[in-house]
């Protein structure tokens, strides 16, 4: 194919030639006016380069000597910046900036070269106050203009161009400390010496005087929007000193890498494309594990798009634990209404796979096991703060022709035969409880009231023989509450998740402990290890039904010096409304052994519950309510009716104030019965102060568990 000439006619070209010729000398004589009088220019854009800063940032800016070295290199020296105020923010010896001329041309300040030599940057925090509290301040006073003016895609592409713009094409750092200081109980310095040449980044940095050594090394080029980092140690992992010491954490690794691979418009969105890669990176926090957690290999190929009003991690990205992937999304919306999206989507892949791809340290009880199959998973979440009721939540895990090949440390088909369990208080082990028959207490499933069976599943897990560990719908509304009432006040467990916490775990709440549950649920209910006749046997045989108390059979003897078998359906409803505060039972009786009005409602709301359902008759007088009668001998321990108990102050770990509890443990003689044995299975009472009210020590109890709480959550 031809490409046709063009023919231009002689006089546009005479006409052009002459309009360029104009410019080039036009721009030469400014070039020559402007580097005569570029000095003085100089003086001038440093004066009130510092006016600025002291007018809006309050900071005192002091340069010794500034001058040109070149067509457009400026050299500074003795350089400090220090806000009103505050300490010292930086002070540098020497510093040289050469620019690019072309784009500043356009208005765009780019650095072709950089050297300094001999400086700090400090941060202080003190009190509430920091040395760069200024540019908070700044920042928080624009932001609210520029959301007006300018949307998010616009202000990305602005902040990512500065960030590149300050990037020079050769740099060389010499004796740079960035030290940091929060309220002089944790400091961190670092000692830099950094190199780029055509490129290449090079650099040492001397962490806290010689405590390690760090390398940031990588490819920079900052005009194509490329950049490429990898961050490691001399001969030992890279730490981060400051999450030791100030945090109680502690997070390590071999190596890090980062890489900026695009950037630039996608139609009506800014698109950021790069990629997070760690190798053997160990993390140790106490809410997340009790011990190491060790990530072999990770890495996220990611794709950021951020549109008008909204920033999200594109579903296009990839995230890789060693041979296992899966693809997420997440989406936050910004405006009046907040909304907030995250889909997780693992296409089907090898089972074992994805079991070696775990965190060692994650899952203790699972280590070792052997699977065979595949596995895929789907996540979906979607909450519009505007209206939290609607919330919508699924979570799919399917197997496919999937299979059990070996157990690793834990048996989790070992609850199909008698074993021991120990319950634990404060950490601590209470006492070993056989289930089987060997135990006196052990009630089989078969002699067990209907009427106590129906009610705490009414109360606790309706679908129970229909679901496979998990009900949706639950753990939907249990989020919408939590998120309207801002703290976590509904949970959203199943009774197999709760004997699967209770019987294969620590009592330790963690992140990685309660992964591990919903892990091991799935594995049991998905694979019929157990059946729902036996897990319900064995629940109804270890949970938590009173101080110190274990099981029906223990609790219907102490409460009613009742068989299990003859539990009434006021009894049933009775322990049922318990299981949530089972060291609160005592207070819900009055002074003759009745319950108190109070509960009257609670009877009857979950009473014509189970009458619609068909599993009580209805029952106009209150489901057995009145006829609720604690036996004899534990009345001497009720406090008097005129006494005003707060149920509510009683959570599961306080144990003030109970009565004593006094076991049927074959395992104990007669003596230990009475008295309390070496195992002290009986709770001990702390004798009252009788100097003080009943009301009074109360509250110095609810003061002393708030205190508590206000602790751990500034830990």
């Amino acid at each position: 194919m031809r490409i046709p000439k063009i023919k231009i006619p002689k006089k546009y070209l005479k006409i052009g030639a002459w309009i360029l010729g104009v410019f080039l000398i036009v721009s030469v004589a400014l070039g020559a006016v402007a580097y005569s009088k570029r000095e003085a220019l100089l003086k001038k854009m440093v004066a009130k380069a510092i006016a600025k800063a002291d007018k809006d940032y309050g900071l005192e800016v002091k340069i010794g000597s500034a001058g040109f070295t070149g067509l457009s290199t400026v050299k500074m020296t003795a350089i400090s910046v220090v806000p009103k105020d505050r300490d010292t923010l930086s002070n540098i010896g020497e510093m040289s900036i050469g620019v690019k001329l072309f784009p500043l041309i356009f208005g765009n300040v780019k650095l072709s070269e950089v050297e300094l030599s001999d400086g700090f940057v400090s941060v202080v925090v003190r009190d509430s106050t920091t040395n760069i509290d200024f540019i908070l301040k700044r920042k928080k006073k624009d932001s609210t203009e520029n959301t007006r003016k300018a949307n998010l895609p616009e202000i990305a592409n602005n902040i990512l161009n500065q960030v590149l713009y300050k990037i020079p094409d050769d740099m060389n750092v010499k004796n740079l400390v960035f030290k940091f200081n929060d309220h002089d109980t944790s400091k961190l310095s670092f000692a830099t010496t950094a190199t780029i040449d055509g490129g290449d980044l090079k650099s040492t940095i001397n962490v806290n005087n010689g405590e390690s050594t760090w390398h940031i090394d990588g490819l920079v080029k900052p005009g194509r929007k490329q950049l490429s980092f990898t961050a490691y140690a001399d001969g030992k992992k890279l730490e981060l000193p400051y999450l030791n010491n100030k945090l109680h954490a502690k997070l390590s690794f071999d190596t890090l890498q980062t890489e900026l691979k695009d950037a630039g418009y996608s139609g009506d969105d800014y698109k950021i494309s790069g990629s997070w890669s760690v190798k053997n990176m160990l993390i140790n926090q106490a809410r997340l594990a009790s011990n190491d957690i060790i990530v072999q290999s990770a890495k996220l190929d990611a794709d950021v798009l951020v549109g008008p009003n909204f920033v999200a991690l594109d579903s296009s990205s990839t995230a890789y634990l060693k041979n296992a992937e899966i693809h997420p999304y997440v989406k936050y919306t910004l405006g009046k209404n907040k909304i907030y999206e995250l889909k997780l989507n693992a296409n089907e892949q090898d089972a074992q796979g994805v079991l070696d791809a775990f965190p060692q340290g994650l899952f203790e009880s699972l280590d070792g096991l052997k699977v065979q199959g595949k596995v895929k998973y789907n996540l979906n979440f979607y909450l519009d703060t505007a209206i939290p009721d609607s919330v919508r939540f699924s979570s799919t895990l399917t197997p496919v022709n999937f299979k059990i090949l070996k157990w690793g440390k834990t048996n989790l088909q070992k609850i199909n035969s008698p074993f021991v369990y120990t319950p634990y208080e404060y950490g601590k082990p209470m006492r070993d409880i056989t289930i089987g028959p060997s135990n006196p207490n052990f009630t089989p499933l078969s002699a067990i009231s209907k009427n106590f069976i129906n009610a705490v599943l009414t109360a606790e897990d309706p679908s129970f023989y229909t679901h496979n560990g998990f009900v949706e719908e639950s753990i939907r509304k249990s989020i919408a509450v939590n998120y309207k009432e801002k703290k976590f006040k509904r949970g959203g467990s199943t009774i197999s998740m709760q004997l699967v916490k209770n019987v294969y775990l620590s009592r330790q709440k963690t992140l990685a402990r309660k992964a591990e549950e919903i892990l091991i649920v799935w594995l049991i209910e998905h694979n019929h290890l157990v059946s729902k006749q036996r897990m319900l046997e064995v629940y109804f045989n270890i949970m938590e039904l009173g101080q110190n108390i274990y099981g029906i059979g223990e609790a219907s003897r102490y409460y009613f010096g009742k068989k299990p078998a003859d539990l009434t359906i006021g009894d049933g409803l009775f322990l049922a409304s318990i299981v949530p505060k089972p060291k609160a039972s005592m207070y819900k009786f009055m002074a003759d052994g009745s319950l108190k009005p109070y509960m009257y409602n609670y009877f009857r709301f979950m009473g014509n519950i189970m009458a619609r359902r068909g599993l009580v008759p209805g029952d106009t007088s209150g489901y057995g309510f009145y006829n609720v009668r604690l036996r004899e001998g534990l009345r001497q321990y009720l406090a008097p009716d005129t006494a005003v108990v707060d149920t509510t102050a009683f959570d599961d770990d306080d144990e003030d104030g109970m009565p004593p509890v006094i076991m049927q443990d074959k395992n104990k003689n007669l003596f230990d019965r009475i008295f309390g044995g070496a195992k002290k299975d009986t709770a001990i009472v702390k004798p009252a102060d009788t100097t003080k009210s009943k009301k009074e020590l109360r509250q110095e109890r609810r003061e002393q568990r708030r205190k508590e709480r206000e602790l751990e959550g500034g830990e």
